[in-house]
């Protein structure tokens, strides 16, 4: 039977989660709940749940500190996150491959947050402090790209350029890896979102601006990276590409 724990410093909060979570989650025993981080880092260690609940914005200590209590080695449970951060910070969860649940809870949503943390295999350690650092004021982020066996944990300084084909995307890395993902171009653009350097210069392509070495009228318009790759610019996508460029 998995168990769970819940940190969160408003109690009708916690009481909410725990009669949403007997309803849609009953085979999941809510060991027992906090109303501060240092209350629940005493109980993750005693108690060692399955699954951690943890609020964002509690006095005094906020749950992404929870990192700071804990060696890698020692996050062998799940964490799903409740917030009402602002979209810009969810990007953050996104580029972590971390689970979240943004307040108000939603019944539907909370299901099938549970249902990830029963078919997930991976560990969370790593996601956890790729979130610490992502969280953390940077121009390059540790993105998760998903794999077949899991996520492929990425700096997007290293990124290239991309390719996208449909439901797939190739990402080209300075290292001369390519990377294939499952995922749209489209996706992958919106991970990258709100860093700078990143443009869509095309309907296939998104490119790091950081190495590209000139722009072309000739052939319709392109771009040369430093490696002598060279990617087609749309027309409509050349004043975005020249203005990311200087």
């Amino acid at each position: 039977m998995p168990t769970a724990l819940i940190i969160d410093d408003e109690q009708k909060a916690r009481q909410l989660l725990k009669a949403m979570l007997a309803d849609c989650a009953p085979g999941l025993t809510v060991l027992a709940d906090c109303d501060d981080l240092p209350s629940g880092v005493k109980a993750i260690k005693k108690l060692k749940p399955d699954l951690v609940f943890l609020d964002i914005e509690m006095p005094h200590y906020s749950g992404l500190e929870l990192m700071d209590f804990f060696n890698e080695d020692e996050i062998d449970f799940y964490v799903i996150f409740t917030t009402a951060y602002s979209q810009y910070a969810i990007q953050a969860f996104r580029f972590s491959a971390i689970d979240y649940l943004l307040k108000p809870l939603n019944i539907d949503l909370l299901r099938e947050a549970i249902e990830r943390f029963r078919l997930k295999k991976v560990r969370e350690a790593q996601n956890l402090f790729t979130l610490k650092h992502n969280l953390s004021p940077h121009t390059s982020k540790r993105i998760a790209l998903p794999q077949t066996s899991g996520f492929r944990f990425v700096d997007s300084a290293e990124i290239l350029y991309a390719k996208g084909d449909g439901a797939y995307t190739d990402i080209f890395l300075r290292s001369g890896d390519k990377l294939l993902i499952s995922r749209s171009l489209k996706y992958l653009e919106t991970l990258l979102e709100g860093l700078d350097g990143f443009v869509r210069c095309h309907k296939s392509y998104v490119v790091n601006t950081q190495y590209v070495a000139s722009y072309s009228r000739q052939d319709g318009g392109y771009i040369t990276l430093h490696n002598q790759t060279q990617i087609s610019v749309s027309p409509d996508k050349v004043g975005a590409v020249l203005k990311a460029c200087c």
